[in-house]
């Protein structure tokens, strides 16, 4: 039924005084005017001495005024005395990228009407702490140009949860020797940041990404860089890191020449020849820059753990040899997202920038994923 104007109106009027007169517990402020999304929960992993947690938030001012971070607390579960971690200054600079900017700068904190930016978020735990079910985030803005007087505002309890997902157990992808994780789990790695935009949505399918490259008796990754057959890893056989089915194959593609990238890069031929295999429901393993024509498998073929894929190559968007391994939660390479793995075993000798064949660390691990450009020697993957 349609209601007269002075009805309408007393109704109106009624409502609003109604809620002039709530108790005053039911008061809230508005807080800051952003909307935070976390477009890929975290799945708890181990990596040398911890467990790590990443994941990224995405904040959209949709103020008038520029809105500036100023502290990011985060908390496990209802757990609110303790934060896990309080992030402030730089170390938030750091780790906050504009939408469409390449790296973070000193004004990463400063987020502009009607602009979006992303923070890259690294939990470290102890690795015997139980991973939380949810993280709570407390993020405190000030609004208006930076330095000013502004008041600050908060979200707070900003929830995300965390994957209880199987991070899968791998074998050694190579026959043993000892390899560089190039560009590897990091917070600040070029895979970490690869964010692809492609048919509407965005993805970080290299989130966990690995560039392998061979060290060789030399302790470099070559002995000459002008032929492809003068790096030590060229060649050499790639093996699958778990039984599975193989959901893609590319080949074709030719070799680059060392050092000169090609010269037309597109979504189909970046990653050169590649063969992905799915090892669980939502798990797909992906070896990329293959030697051309040395594919020994097949669409839909069934693969066992330590079987031969293909060769070691250079081709794709690759300016030397090496193996570019992810695993991701869908069957593409690039939208898709990427997932968290472990291996077996392998024995970490120190990072790369350090490293000298005579002189290095040497710490058995098990059950963890390499850290960024850490030197690890692998066995067969066929040993227990």
């Amino acid at each position: 039924m349609r209601l007269s104007f002075p009805i309408s109106a007393r109704f109106f009027s009624t409502f609003v005084l109604g809620l002039l007169l709530q108790p005053v517990g039911f008061a809230r402020e508005r807080g800051p005017r952003v909307e935070v999304v976390c477009p890929s929960p975290p799945v708890p992993v181990k990596l040398a001495n911890k467990q790590i947690l990443v994941y990224e938030l995405h904040v959209t001012n949709f103020d008038t005024a520029p809105l500036t971070l100023k502290r990011l607390e985060v908390f496990a579960d209802a757990e609110q005395s303790q934060p896990l971690s309080i992030i402030s200054g730089d170390a938030l600079s750091a780790i906050m990228i504009e939408a469409g900017s390449m790296s973070a700068t000193k004004d990463s904190r400063t987020i502009g009407p009607a602009k979006r930016t992303i923070i890259f978020m690294w939990i470290e735990l102890a690795p015997d702490k139980r991973a939380p079910a949810v993280l709570l985030h407390r993020m405190v803005f000030a609004a208006g140009e930076p330095g000013g007087n502004a008041a600050e505002t908060a979200l707070e309890k900003f929830p995300v949860g965390v994957s209880q997902d199987a991070v899968p157990l791998l074998s050694s992808p190579f026959d043993g020797g000892i390899w560089l994780a190039g560009d590897g789990p990091s917070n600040d790695s070029d895979h970490r940041l690869s964010i692809v935009a492609v048919d509407g949505h965005i993805h970080i399918a290299q989130r966990f990404a690995i560039d392998w490259v061979k060290v060789g008796p030399n302790g470099d990754s070559h002995n000459g860089t002008a032929r492809n057959e003068n790096w030590w890893g060229y060649g050499e056989p790639i093996h699958s890191v778990a039984d599975g089915e193989v959901t893609q194959v590319v080949d074709g593609i030719l070799e680059n020449t060392p050092r000169v990238l090609p010269t037309s890069t597109t979504l189909d031929n970046i990653a050169g020849n590649y063969v992905t295999v799915r090892i669980a429901s939502n798990r797909y393993v992906t070896y990329a820059h293959l030697q051309s024509a040395s594919i020994r498998v097949h669409l839909h073929d069934q693969v066992h753990r330590g079987d031969v894929l293909a060769l070691l190559g250079n081709s794709g968007n690759a300016t030397g040899p090496h193996l570019h391994f992810q695993v991701t939660d869908g069957n593409s390479l690039l939208q898709s997202e990427g997932v968290p793995f472990i291996f077996k075993k392998f024995t970490d000798l120190g990072p790369g920038s350090a490293f000298e064949l005579d002189k290095h660390l040497s710490i058995p691990r098990e059950n963890s994923i390499p850290g960024n450009n850490a030197v690890v020697e692998f066995t067969s993957p066929t040993e227990p």
